[in-house]
């Protein structure tokens, strides 16, 4: 028998990467929460691979932290491996990836929700979400609880009528064995979501004692490496290797012996799968041309014998994983713990939602995450975090923040989501922003720690710390354009070393760190006057002296773009009645209802003469008002 169990401010279904950065930001900001998860000790799992950070990725997690979230500080406290991808290219691509102790991780996150005062821990399924007439929602779980909220947050992962496939086999069910939610799926179709069927899949586990590391190629970590958090700014640790080995000619011919056995192959997975992430059938037959592909071998944690074999995602049958596996260099003998599969899902179209991540159509209703249609536990977290900011402020009758594309990794996320919608499983890259050399990872507190602390996430004593810091690179800035050094044989024997003209005069530090080949480092035995500060002042610095003139041109870009941001839509516009709109323009403003120029020039099928008619429009409509 149904029973009432409380009110809340919010309810958060799903405790996930999202539903934790939700949860934890909208009790951080005074309203009363809960986050329901189907298992407790599933809380922030990693079903698929136990690392943070990587390509773009890392940026998102820097994003996360200058804000307020968590997971930069649960990464650093669970990290095994820590390396700075693509140090061979520009600071715009540098990007932080860690790899974790899969199960520290969920304890530190468990233990962090336990801990938030104004937050309730609950597992429970939630079997049907509705509206009520007075503006709240009902939630009603497995157990029959009722419980009503001011606003629900969708953090479903890929838990929504969740069906598992391994070869011929299949079954309903969430990642990791755990409950699918089947109901839950069915009462947000009556509800009338437009939902839609994703496909996601993960690789075999396999027990280190039946690995020949000897045969596999050791990846270290680096050492003196940032943390994520800004707030820890302590070098994290490297506590094991990763190994790298390859496919082969072997691995190749049981793969396409055994073809029809795919799922994927035989037409029995409807759901569309990640573009940039697929599985090793998939890359054996898309690239046909390639002798071997990288597998990654990773720990799982620092107590387990289990690894990770990244690069082998699989929905194969159970005996033909084990015969590839055993193909492979260091592998010949393994023992899997967990058989690879493919996940089948359903989640939403992004383009039901606004930049706020709350429902065009349902007033209290957010989505973030997987549900929203992209991959990856970052971008879950920052969707999770930016949702759980605006309905703690719809609460409080605030406005939300909108994150645009110039201020951050996370604003171009949603916006690609909300305004262009995804076909397949969105991943984040760095290629997906236009603004990528102001929105680097080690600046990320430059940019977002002022709106965390106006929002209220970051504390009065992380904000003065982060004050102090500027100050330290504006002095250190107006130091180097007024300090000269001299020529000396020896600093010219370190410029013609690397490639610059010696000085015949005195010069300006400035001017020297303005050269291609010349940096901090190498001019440190020549710089009597260097004060005793962090490194990351002199990086900061570094990079805003050499890229200056781009960043100047980037700014004035932004600065256009934001022009257009701030010409907003009236939520009421009639885009069929605009004569001089394209037949498609109009269907496409009309269902994505952008609240900007703006938005509005990003939309897919809307071309630059039809937002040169909508200007019009807007000068007629402000003319007559």
């Amino acid at each position: 028998m149904e029973y009432f169990a409380k009110h809340l401010d919010i309810a958060v279904v799903g405790a996930g990467h999202a539903g934790v950065e939700a949860g934890l930001a909208a009790a951080r900001l005074g309203c009363d929460v809960a986050v329901f998860t189907v298992n407790l000790d599933s809380v922030a799992n990693m079903a698929c691979n136990p690392s943070v950070g990587g390509t773009s990725k890392g940026h998102l997690v820097r994003e996360i932290d200058a804000l307020g979230g968590e997971m930069g500080k649960a990464a650093d406290a669970n990290c095994l491996q820590i390396r700075m991808l693509n140090r061979g290219k520009g600071p715009a691509v540098h990007s932080l990836r860690a790899q974790i102790d899969r199960r520290g991780y969920s304890l530190h996150m468990k233990h962090v929700l336990e801990r938030q005062e104004g937050l309730a821990l609950i597992q429970a399924r939630i079997m049907e979400i509705s509206p009520l007439a007075d503006g709240n929602w009902r939630l009603k779980t497995n157990l029959e609880a009722v419980y009503t909220a001011r606003c629900v947050i969708l953090a479903t992962g890929t838990f929504l009528a969740g069906r598992i496939y391994v070869g011929d086999v299949s079954y309903e069910s969430g990642p990791d064995g755990m409950f699918p939610a089947n109901e839950l799926a069915v009462s947000l179709k009556k509800l009338g979501l437009p939902l839609r069927r994703f496909k996601t899949g993960t690789p075999a586990r396999v027990n280190a004692r039946s690995v020949d590391l000897t045969r596999l190629e050791p990846q270290y970590g680096e050492e003196g490496i940032v943390s994520f958090s800004f707030k820890n700014n302590v070098p994290i640790k490297n506590i094991t290797p990763c190994y790298i080995t390859y496919t082969n000619a072997g691995t190749k011919k049981i793969i396409l012996d055994n073809l029809s056995r795919s799922p994927l192959y035989g037409g029995k997975i409807d759901g569309v799968g990640p573009r940039y992430c697929p599985s090793i059938e998939d890359k054996i037959v898309r690239f046909a041309e390639k002798e071997r592909h990288q597998v990654f071998i990773e720990p799982c944690g620092a107590d387990t014998e289990e690894l990770y074999l990244q690069g082998l995602s699989s929905s194969l049958p159970e005996d033909v994983q084990i015969a590839l596996l055993r193909t492979i260099p260091g592998l010949e003998r393994c023992q899997i713990m967990r058989t690879a599969y493919a996940i089948e899902y359903d989640c939403v179209d992004p383009l039901a939602l606004r930049p706020s991540l709350e429902f065009l159509d349902y007033e209290g209703l957010y989505g973030a995450g997987q549900f929203n249609g992209s991959s990856g536990y970052e971008e879950a977290a920052a969707q999770g975090l930016v949702a759980g900011i605006n309905a703690a402020r719809k609460i409080k009758g605030l406005e939300p923040v909108l994150f645009d594309r110039a201020s951050s990794y996370i604003g171009t996320l949603i916006d690609d989501l909300v305004t262009k919608g995804c076909s397949d499983p969105y991943r984040m890259m760095t290629s997906r922003s236009e603004y990528r050399l102001v929105l680097r990872q080690d600046n990320a507190d430059r940019r977002l720690t002022e709106t965390g602390y106006q929002i209220g996430l970051i504390s009065r004593e992380r904000y003065k710390r982060f004050l102090e810091k500027l100050e330290k690179i504006d002095a250190e800035r107006a130091r180097i354009q007024k300090q000269t050094l001299p020529p000396t044989p020896e600093l010219n024997e370190m410029l013609v070393s690397r490639e610059t003209a010696p000085l015949v005069s005195g010069i300006k530090i400035e001017e020297l760190l303005k050269r291609p080949r010349v940096d901090y480092a190498a001019l440190e035995p020549f710089d009597k006057t260097r004060p005793p500060v962090e490194p990351e002042i002199f990086e900061q610095v570094e990079i805003d002296v050499k890229y200056e003139g781009y960043i100047k041109r980037q700014l004035a870009q932004i600065e256009e773009m934001r022009r257009l941001e701030a010409r907003l839509l009236p939520e009421d516009i009639d885009y069929a009645a605009i004569t001089g709109i394209r037949l498609e323009a109009r269907e496409k403003l009309a269902k994505v209802r952008p609240v900007s120029v703006g938005q509005a020039s990003r939309i897919s099928g809307v071309s630059p003469a039809d937002i040169s008619v909508l200007l019009m429009f807007l000068e007629r409509r402000r003319r007559e008002i």
